[in-house]
């Protein structure tokens, strides 16, 4: 598909240290091309500038971790403008997942393909607020929540692990009382996702293999224990991609999670105080470019 107009909305607090600005302009400057760009800052966010823009351009491209990249997939759910992501942030979940190319360079050449394909994918709705990627619950939402910005900024994804090592060790289980496409489910764990996505944003590892965005269903894993010999099982289970005890694994269109205390949850980059939540799958909501399908 070919773009004739196109606007890159920057996040300039992501992951990355590149000069952006240079590499768009090597990209587009003799293509005919018509691109623009905005920049995030304190008082205008992603979601805000991409709804400016929707109708008024072929595609919304956002340079970004994923907070960004959800932040204007929100706004995009429905609408016939693509989203584009440059992956410019920490773990790339999205992108990893949609085989968009990790070097900036790469990733702003596809914009300028004839062959970019855009597909739809899904999302979801918790307590009617729109999320790309997951829902964390227990540790899952604590390695997020306590990851150090400086830590991320000198280890990269990693610092989501060492900050998953930490909390393990004060982590208590809770009792998640679930109905799962109308059936009652009552479970013990450490911590519980709700994913959209299977990538775990390391590599190409993705946490089963059978979790796809495309799918229509989403997908809920519970970790039932923290100790050291159940994270390295679990390590194998997503390094091996094979199913294993220490993971329980539903998938569905709808879940209803009663909790026995508040507690923290990471709705994709945001953090809430929760002790229900409403999930439900949103189909093909989102139109995003991909590469075409022959190459992933």
């Amino acid at each position: 598909m070919k773009f004739k107009k196109i606007h890159i909305i920057i996040n300039p607090a992501s992951g990355q240290d590149e000069p952006i600005l240079s590499y768009l302009n090597q990209a587009f400057g003799d293509t005919g091309i018509e691109w623009d760009v905005s920049i995030t800052k304190k008082d205008t966010d992603a979601a805000t500038l991409a709804q400016s823009l929707i109708g008024k351009v072929d595609v919304i491209a956002v340079y970004g971790g994923d907070g960004s990249v959800s932040e204007v997939a929100q706004v995009l759910r429905g609408q016939a403008t693509p989203l584009a992501i440059i992956p410019g942030g920490t773990a790339n979940v999205v992108s990893k997942e949609l085989g968009i190319p990790q070097n900036t360079i790469e990733a702003i050449s596809l914009l300028k393909q004839d062959t970019a394909e855009v597909v739809s994918i899904d999302m979801g709705m918790v307590n009617e607020e729109p999320f790309m990627i997951r829902v964390n619950l227990g540790i899952m939402a604590d390695m997020i929540v306590e990851a150090d910005r400086e830590l991320k900024n000198k280890v990269g994804q990693l610092a989501y692990g060492i900050t998953a090592l930490q909390t393990m060790i004060k982590s208590e289980p809770s009792k998640y009382t679930m109905t799962i496409d109308g059936q009652p489910v009552t479970e013990e764990g450490v911590a519980l996702t709700v994913t959209n996505c299977g990538s775990i944003g390391i590599g190409n590892y993705s946490f089963l293999p059978d979790i796809s965005i495309h799918d229509g269903l989403l997908d809920v894993l519970l970790l039932r224990q923290a100790k050291l010999g159940t994270v390295l099982r679990l390590a194998g289970t997503t390094l091996l991609q094979t199913d294993s005890e220490v993971l329980k694994h539903w998938k569905c269109r709808e879940i209803r999670i009663t909790l026995d205390h508040s507690q923290k949850a990471i709705l994709d980059d945001c953090e809430k105080e929760v002790q229900s939540l409403h999930i439900q799958v949103l189909p093909g909501a989102l139109n995003v470019v991909v590469p075409p399908r022959s190459t992933l």
